[in-house]
């Protein structure tokens, strides 16, 4: 389709509805996963009786191959039941934390998790008691063993940090306490944060919340009223910071404290053995992003401080729109097709499942009282995908439908390709299926038009997304390398240390560019991230995957290239990250294909500069 240019007008004035006030077609459709919650807790009550199952083989198995994997059948067999009643409650208190109800749901899943954790927790250290050579002898010796030859091989790698099969035990019971710190600071995003409302440019009221800030008001075309949402949001923060601040600390402390128990040199070396991803490669996307990339982000930064006539850049001036006249109105229907059409290169397979997401209600898209911030895709193994995101009825938006639709992608391709066992997938690779997305939908829009001034505000969502997984994500990652390194030294984690490190680690990016003021010093606030281990600085590798890929694509061997990445998708959680990269023919472990993608990103802010 062509897409029809209309120039939306300001935000939208009335007030959040709550959640029983919405359209239900802009939700998504639970009924999917269960009928009713009364169903869902039948099923929650049902999931005890099935630990027996797998408990039976507590200690048999060095009987042989068939206890082996009778135990793996009956234990994801356990897994398969339990993984839609814990995604059911997430859903639900995604939808809206504020309700009682939802957050009981959540509260009991959670408990029910740990305790069938606690159940499972003795097949890892049993696995490894066996002698040496066992499993593999198993693995041999029994056919039905092969689908969980790389869960096996998992384990083993974990021997040397495995504890005994009591402490395991008692890790597993204390599951959801381990989690707190994450779940207080949702808690407190969804439900207790408020903000005051503020006078856009024309002295209209706007009200402010954590979803709409994030979504439309950071990049509000209306100075004023953006300057007035960034104070409003910091000031709402600061109300939070120490609390927060202590949550942030736990999580840190909890960290460490485990990787010490397990034997590893550092809360670091731990993340990054569970992602398998080797030290090199971390560090090296740190740093080369880092130091290579910000000569890039800092004349696209210097363009806007010029095209807008701005006084100075604050912290909500870097996404401020260049061309604030221009920002395309689009229905969600316009978007979907857009969408449709720009995924239609990867083949039919793909494209159906992508149309599917769209039509048939995978897709929570309203705004409402209590819904969670931001966008995510959560995988459901005899479902289908559910994506969450708040619609702000413009061309960006379609972007970030895009980037959850390729995680839906991916996910659905999984499922249907591997056993449940087999579809994790390390964080590392996670972010390149969404980002892929991304630029399928740009290279289809630029291909369909000769407006400059669209071709300039594609290229900008296209930096856009390069800015929040080059810099945003990467200077949390940096955050995160800063603070594990002086909490391993003894230095006490608060709201203060976290808002010094934050305002220096932006200070030295952004060298003199941007006012590091009370605001950009509270960005530690916005993001669940740092809850989620070393989360952060995988959206870079992720990115790096997909615009090497996305380049390859357009090249004259474009259908192998699609055809090759669909098998990628389709093989989940059974090879190593770096090896799912190598099917797709990028090497991470080569430090110049960072530096590809980064000069790819300067080429970008080059062309947009001259479209200027």
């Amino acid at each position: 389709m062509e897409l029809q240019v209309r120039i939306r007008g300001g935000p939208e004035l009335s007030r959040r509805p709550l959640r029983s006030e919405v359209l239900k077609e802009e939700t998504w459709r639970l009924e999917d996963l269960f009928e009713s919650d009364d169903q869902w807790a039948a099923a929650l009550k049902a999931l005890d009786a099935g630990i027996p199952a797998v408990a039976q083989y507590m200690g048999r198995l060095r009987d042989g191959p068939r206890q082996m994997v009778e135990c793996f059948e009956a234990a994801e067999n356990l897994m398969r039941k339990a993984a839609p009643v814990g995604l059911y409650a997430h859903l639900r208190l995604a939808e809206d934390g504020t309700n009682p109800a939802n957050q009981a749901m959540a509260g009991c899943a959670a408990a029910m998790y740990s305790k069938i954790g606690a159940a499972l927790s003795f097949i890892q250290p049993e696995v490894l008691s066996l002698p040496d050579g066992t499993v593999e002898r198993y693995l041999e010796e029994e056919p039905r063993l092969q689908p969980f030859k790389r869960r096996l091989e998992l384990v083993l790698a974990d021997k040397p940090y495995v504890l005994t099969f009591e402490t395991e035990a008692a890790l597993a019971m204390l599951g959801e306490v381990m989690n707190a710190p994450q779940m207080l600071y949702e808690r407190a995003k969804s439900s207790d944060m408020k903000f005051e409302a503020v006078s856009d440019g024309e002295g209209r009221t706007v009200p402010v919340s954590f979803a709409t800030y994030e979504v439309m008001l950071e990049k509000s075309p209306d100075t004023v009223l953006r300057r007035n949402a960034y104070a409003s949001f910091a000031n709402g923060l600061s109300r939070y910071q120490n609390v927060l601040g202590g949550t942030f600390g736990t999580e840190i402390k909890k960290n460490i404290a485990m990787a010490k128990i397990r034997g590893f040199d550092s809360a670091t070396e731990m993340f990054l053995h569970r992602q398998e991803v080797p030290g090199e490669v971390y560090e090296n996307l740190l740093d080369i992003i880092q130091s290579e990339c910000a000569q890039h982000m800092q004349r696209y930064v210097k363009l806007r401080k010029s095209v807008l006539g701005l006084d100075k850049i604050l912290y909500c001036d870097i996404e401020a729109p260049l061309d604030p006249e221009f920002d395309p109105e689009v229905t969600y229907e316009e978007g979907a097709q857009l969408i449709i059409e720009a995924v239609r290169v990867m083949g039919d397979e793909y494209a159906e499942i992508v149309r599917e997401a769209l039509e048939d209600r995978w897709i929570d898209r309203v705004d409402n009282v209590g819904k969670s911030t931001g966008a995510f895709c959560a995988p459901a193994y005899d479902t289908h995908p559910y994506i969450l995101t708040t619609w702000g009825g413009h061309l960006r938006s379609v972007f970030t439908l895009a980037h959850e639709l390729g995680h839906a992608v991916h996910s659905a391709l999984t499922a249907r390709n591997q056993r449940l066992v087999n579809t994790q997938v390390s964080r590392v690779f996670v972010e390149a299926p969404s980002t892929f997305n991304e630029m399928l939908l740009a290279r289809s829009i630029l291909s369909k038009t000769d407006d400059e001034r669209m071709r300039r505000y594609v290229l900008m969502q296209l930096l856009g997304t390069y800015y929040h997984d080059f810099v945003r994500h990467m200077l949390e990652a940096e955050l995160l390398r800063q603070i594990y390194a002086l909490a391993e030294e003894g230095q006490p984690i608060t709201a203060s240390v976290l808002s010094d490190q934050q305002g220096k680690i932006l200070e030295r990016y952004w060298e003199g560019m941007i006012e590091v003021d009370e605001g950009a010093r509270l960005t530690w606030m916005r993001q669940p991230h740092y809850y989620m281990g070393l989360y952060p600085y995988t959206y870079s590798a992720g990115l790096t995957c997909s615009t090497a890929v996305a380049q390859a694509l357009g090249g004259a061997e474009g259908d192998e290239v699609a055809l090759g990445w669909i098998e990628v998708l389709k093989a989940g959680g059974t090879k190593r990250p770096m090896d799912l990269m190598r099917m797709a023919g990028v090497d991470l472990e080569d430090a110049g294909t960072i530096r590809g993608v980064v000069d790819h990103v300067g080429r970008i802010v080059e062309e947009v500069e001259s479209l200027f």
